[in-house]
């Protein structure tokens, strides 16, 4: 039998949470999490990522918890006076507990941006309040956009004209939160002129199929899959925006921000489990002094990103943006290596570090989320070789 998520609470998320500051520590999970939800996420964490547990429960659960009411306004149920910075560090919160929890919510709360920025404010006013509450999910196909942006890959999905409206063809390799009670997918097409547009495609669109879950080593239960288009129509009322290059570039900072969010809870984790488990002695000393370090640069990272999407700042310098989600991905390998060694050969054998093994391959999912590490140092060695300003 699967296990129950928390009850729902409406409200649960507590506002007045004050900012993340590089002069401020990090917020704790109480400050974000209830109780019920951090405990049902620590107890099921290990079979959301085998997917043991049903998938069913985990976006619920989170909505419940009010985890996407960080920085929505409040007439779509959002919490008043928090920002995007919040959302980021709610899903960090999420994330030191269990990476298929954040992945979903990162997914979820992506979508939820995207929809607080379109122009079209009847397509907003339908979805938004249900992708709050976590009635209906939002699937993200954009990261082959974000790529298209910096040249790094084509467009996957193709438009042709059909009257008033288009016909789409093509597939999204990999797309998470799926979830088969209904889904909102975004994906960014080839509009018929050559020009790029972002359309929202529900899950019963004609000739739009999903496929079984992918084969993953790990995160299981985030009902994550591919998708095909056949023929599929799209009109205005599913266009998000109908010129890709206006709409992305400002949505980018949150986009790669909630995806950061990942790295952030996962080396967070890592940090405390290295620092409870450090032995004594002088190993112990030199081995307590890097999880001090390493401590400080995924802070002063964190703080920098959160900083920079608050201000603005890092949607005209996307190279920046790139190079924070590649130090913070690289400190959360590194916070896993460093439980490792303080845990020594305890770490290696089966239920005597409960949860090490999982965060090992979350550690080992991060460099792969797309934009992938390689492919952002690739487009950053591009830049900087050309002397070519950000875009």
């Amino acid at each position: 039998m699967q296990a129950a998520a928390p009850q729902a609470h409406e409200g649960a998320a507590r506002p007045g949470i004050p900012p993340h500051t590089s002069a401020s520590p990090p917020w704790r999970q109480a400050d974000v999490l209830p109780a019920g939800l951090s405990a049902w996420l620590d107890a099921h964490a290990d079979a959301l990522d085998s997917g043991a547990q049903d998938p069913a429960t985990l976006l619920p659960a989170l909505a419940d918890a009010g985890l996407f009411r960080w920085g929505v306004p409040a007439a779509y149920g959002g919490i008043p006076d928090t920002d995007a910075g919040h959302a980021i560090e709610a899903i960090a919160a999420v994330g030191s507990l269990s990476m298929a929890a954040a992945f979903v919510g990162w997914s979820q709360r992506s979508f939820i941006e995207f929809l607080l920025h379109t122009p079209n404010r009847a397509l907003a006013g339908r979805w938004l309040p249900e992708l709050v509450r976590g009635r209906m999910a939002g699937a993200t196909a954009l990261s082959n956009a974000m790529k298209y942006l910096s040249g790094i890959e084509s467009l996957q999905i193709s438009a042709r004209e059909d009257g008033a409206a288009w016909r789409l063809d093509g597939v999204m390799p990999w797309v998470t939160n799926l979830r088969p009670q209904g889904f909102l997918v975004a994906a960014a097409v080839a509009r018929p002129d050559g020009q790029a547009a972002v359309v929202a495609l529900p899950h019963d669109a004609p000739g739009l199929a999903r496929g079984a879950d992918l084969e993953l080593m790990g995160l299981r239960s985030t009902n994550t899959a591919a998708i095909t288009v056949a023929h599929t129509p799209a009109g205005e009322a599913s266009l998000l925006h109908a010129d890709a290059r206006a709409y992305l570039p400002a949505l980018r900072p949150v986009f790669v921000g909630l995806q950061c969010a990942l790295s952030i809870g996962l080396a967070r984790r890592g940090v405390e489990e290295a620092r409870s488990a450090c032995p004594g002695g002088a190993a112990g000393a030199i081995l307590a002094a890097s999880v001090d370090a390493l401590s400080r640069r995924v802070e002063a990272a964190s703080a920098a990103l959160i900083a920079g999407v608050r201000a603005g700042a890092l949607a005209s310098r996307p190279l920046d943006l790139f190079e924070l989600r590649i130090e913070l991905a690289e400190s959360a390998g590194a916070a896993v290596q460093l439980e490792l060694q303080a845990c020594g050969g305890a770490a290696y054998l089966t239920g005597r570090r409960p949860g090490f093994a999982r965060r090992w391959r979350e550690a080992a999912f991060v460099p792969i989320v797309t934009p992938s590490l390689l492919q952002l140092r690739t487009e950053i060695a591009r830049k900087r070789g050309d002397g070519g300003a950000d875009r």
